[in-house]
């Protein structure tokens, strides 16, 4: 079945959003960015939005509002995260599940910060809330989860911000110091100019925040202010390599379990599951009756999130 998608936030995912919703047989009739909006009906064309966006800095002549005015199926809320409160992106929500209309999410501020308020929305509407997109990118992780069924999945851990995977990985690799992978990263667009969120652990956390709050099944509520966070900044590089010489590295792992949220630098040993490289991730789900499930692939990028983005579209038909 056919669905028409507003999507709000013209970044690399609400762009590859745009460009891939007809590959997986859906129309966006409504697009937005922070100033404007293109809306059509019939469904738009990827192509003519996006040369617009180069050419005029807008995506349409409409006001971004005007993508609620729409005649839509599914919200995609792919504006960027924010903390405390989680606006706009907590708002849209709410306007979309006010009007009935299904919600996805690849902002992951309302999840993690606003997580019960969410779900009471959700259970007022004739419409649904999912948010693959919001934890690892491409990998299925919250799909297993609910497939496995959360009360058998009693903690989930790993590896869930590639920025700061692959600084730790090059300096082990390399022998080279945080500030210099840091700048090549940078120079290579895995590190944003300000790298705050992902240096310091602010990004997996809320991950694994929004891990915590599936994984209790509405016992109790997760907020980032809950969760424990060390980030890299201070992880020299003489420590990786004493690590290296006993044949372990370091990596950034965060942990949703019983005990609650924790992200840190961690040793582990050399080759084990945990120790990806680059900009991989990787989680590992502890279960009742399966023991240890590994789910690792691309956690990040445009492409691979619209791809999460549009398999929970999918699962609305």
């Amino acid at each position: 079945m056919s669905l028409r998608l507003a999507v709000l936030g013209a970044g690399a995912v609400g762009g590859s959003v745009l460009d891939l919703a007809g590959d997986y047989g859906h129309d966006v009739v409504a697009f937005a960015d922070s100033s404007s909006s293109a809306v059509d009906p019939a469904g738009l064309d990827p192509s003519a939005v996006h040369d617009r966006k180069e050419r005029e800095g807008v995506v349409g002549e409409a006001d971004p509002e005007a993508v609620f005015d729409a005649d839509y199926d599914v919200l995609v809320e792919a504006t960027p995260t924010t903390l405390g409160d989680a606006e706009p992106g907590f708002s849209h929500v709410e306007r979309a599940l006010g009007d009935d209309r299904h919600v996805v999410l690849a902002n992951k501020g309302p999840v993690a910060e606003r997580y019960a308020d969410l779900r009471a929305l959700e259970a007022e509407s004739e419409g649904t809330v999912q948010f693959e997109a919001a934890v690892g990118g491409a990998i299925p992780i919250l799909s297993t989860i609910s497939d496995l069924g959360a009360p058998h999945v009693t903690a989930a851990r790993g590896v869930l911000n590639g920025t700061a995977n692959f600084i730790l990985s090059r300096m082990a690799a390399e022998g080279l110091d945080y500030e210099h992978v840091l700048a090549e990263a940078q120079d290579l667009g895995v590190a944003e100019a300000d790298p705050t969120f992902d240096v310091d652990g602010i990004d997996a956390a809320l991950k694994f925040v929004i891990l915590a709050n599936v994984l209790s099944d509405g016992e109790s509520e997760y907020a980032l202010d809950d969760a424990d966070v060390e980030g890299i900044r201070n992880v020299p590089g003489t420590a990786l390599d004493l690590a290296a010489e006993d044949g372990r590295t370091v990596r950034l792992i965060g942990e949703a379990t019983a005990n609650g949220v924790r992200v840190a630098p961690r040793l582990i040993p050399q080759g084990s599951a945990l120790s990806v490289t680059g900009t991989q991730n990787i989680v590992q789900l502890e279960t009742k009756h399966a023991g240890q499930l590994n789910i690792s692939g691309r956690g990040a990028g445009g492409p691979e999130t619209a791809t999460a983005v549009l398999s929970d579209v999918s699962r609305l038909e």
